[in-house]
C-alpha cells in the first residue's frame, strides 16, 4: 500500500496569536518520525497552481485580490480575521498545487491514497469570496482537477471539519458532478452560520448537497452512527470514480474554538470507516486535506492518526481519552437526513 504525503506548511503565512498560525503543522515531519510513520510515506515536494488550476473554482478577481494585498505587503482579505502576508499569494498556490498532485497519483495508480498536509487552509472560500482563515479552497480545486485531467464523472467531497463548508458548497451548489456532504457544528451564533438540513443545492445540482447539521456535544458514538447507517449506503448509490475528504480536527473536545466532543479514538474510527467505503466504493481512491484543528497535541496527534489508517496499521495514538458527560442523542436527525428524497 502506498500512501502519499505533500507536506507544505507555509511558514510564511503567519500572524501572531492568529489560531490559523504557521506552528500548525511546522513541525508535523519531526512528529512522524518520531512516531515510526514517517519511513512509510512517499512525501511529494508539492508545486505551485497554475492560475487556470484556481480559476475552476474561483473567479478571476478574486485571484487578482490576493495576488495584489500580497504584492503590496499583506493585509486583510475580509472583514473578519482572513490574513495575508507578503508570501501567502504564493503559499495559497502551493496549497492547491500539493493537493492536485496527490490526486494525481491516486489517480493514476501510482499511489493507493494520500494526504494533502497543506496550509492556507481552503473550505470556506467561496468561488468569489474568501472567508474563515482560507484563501484558495485546495479540495475543490483537486475535485475539478479530477474531473478534467483523470475524466473523473462522479466525485465526493466529504467535510469532518467542525465548521460547515460553506466555500466547497458554494461552488459545487449547482452541480450534479460533485456530491457534497458536511458533517459539523450548527448552533446559534456558530460560524459560518449556514448548513441547514434544508440546504440540498439547486438546478441540476439539487440533492447533490447533503448537510449533517450537529447539536453540540455529539461526540464518537454520533458521528459514527451517521457515517454507517446514512453515509455510507448513500455513496455506494452515487458510485463514485474517487472520495476527498476535507479533515478538521477543531471538532476534538479539547479544541477552543468549539464543542463538537470528539475524541482522537473517535477521530480513527471514523477516518477509518471513510478508508472502508473508498475501498468498497471507488476502489480504495481516498484524498484527505488538511482544514482546521487549533489545539497543537490534538492536530499532531490526530494527523498521525490518520495516517496509521491509511497505512493499514492498528495503532491509535489517544493520551486524552473521551470528553466528559453524556454524548447527544442523534436519532432524530438520523431519521430526518433518511428521510430526503436522492436524486440517484
Amino acid at each position: 500500500m502506498t500512501t502519499i504525503l505533500a507536506h507544505a506548511p507555509a511558514m510564511a503565512h503567519s500572524k501572531l496569536h492568529h489560531p490559523e498560525n504557521s506552528s500548525r503543522i511546522a513541525n508535523i515531519i519531526k512528529t512522524l518520525d518520531e512516531f515510526g510513520i514517517l519511513e512509510d510515506l512517499t512525501i511529494l515536494k508539492p508545486r505551485s497552481a497554475s492560475k487556470k488550476q484556481i480559476g475552476r473554482v474561483h473567479n478571476r478577481g478574486l485571484i487578482d485580490f490576493v495576488k495584489s494585498v500580497s504584492k503590496q505587503g499583506g493585509g486583510l482579505l475580509d472583514r473578519g480575521d482572513t490574513y495575508c502576508t507578503a508570501e501567502s499569494y504564493k503559499l495559497a498556490k502551493l496549497a492547491v498545487g500539493g493537493s492536485c498532485m496527490v490526486l494525481d497519483k491516486i489517480m493514476e495508480g501510482k499511489a493507493t491514497n494520500g494526504f494533502a498536509l497543506v496550509r492556507p487552509p481552503g473550505h470556506h472560500a467561496e468561488r468569489d469570496h474568501i472567508s474563515g482563515f482560507c484563501i484558495f479552497n485546495n479540495i475543490a480545486a483537486a475535485a475539478r482537477h479530477a474531473q478534467v485531467k483523470h475524466n473523473a464523472k462522479r466525485v465526493v467531497i466529504l467535510d469532518f471539519d467542525v465548521h460547515h463548508g460553506n466555500g466547497t458548497q458554494d461552488i459545487f451548489y449547482e452541480d450534479d458532478t460533485v456530491l457534497f456532504i458536511s458533517l459539523h457544528l450548527f448552533a446559534p451564533y456558530f460560524y459560518p452560520g449556514i448548513g441547514s438540513f434544508h440546504e440540498i443545492g439547486t438546478r441540476i445540482g439539487r440533492g447533490y448537497t447533503i448537510n449533517v447539521p450537529f447539536p453540540p456535544g455529539v461526540a464518537d458514538r454520533g458521528y459514527l452512527r451517521i457515517l454507517k447507517q446514512f453515509i455510507r449506503p448513500v455513496i455506494g448509490r452515487y458510485a463514485p470514480d474517487v472520495m476527498l475528504v476535507s479533515v478538521g480536527f477543531d471538532a476534538h473536545w479539547r479544541d477552543p474554538l468549539a464543542m463538537a466532543g470528539l475524541s482522537l479514538s473517535g477521530y480513527a474510527s471514523f477516518t477509518r470507516e471513510l478508508i472502508s467505503i473508498a475501498e468498497n466504493f471507488c476502489k480504495g481512491r481516498i484524498l484527505f486535506v488538511l482544514e482546521g484543528g487549533y489545539q497543537q497535541e490534538v492536530l499532531e496527534y490526530g494527523i498521525a492518526n490518520v495516517f496509521t489508517a491509511l497505512l493499514g496499521k492498528d495503532k491509535i495514538f489517544d493520551p486524552f481519552g473521551p470528553m466528559n458527560g453524556d454524548e447527544r442523542d442523534i436519532s432524530r436527525l438520523l431519521t430526518q437526513l433518511e428521510s430526503r428524497d436522492l436524486p440517484f
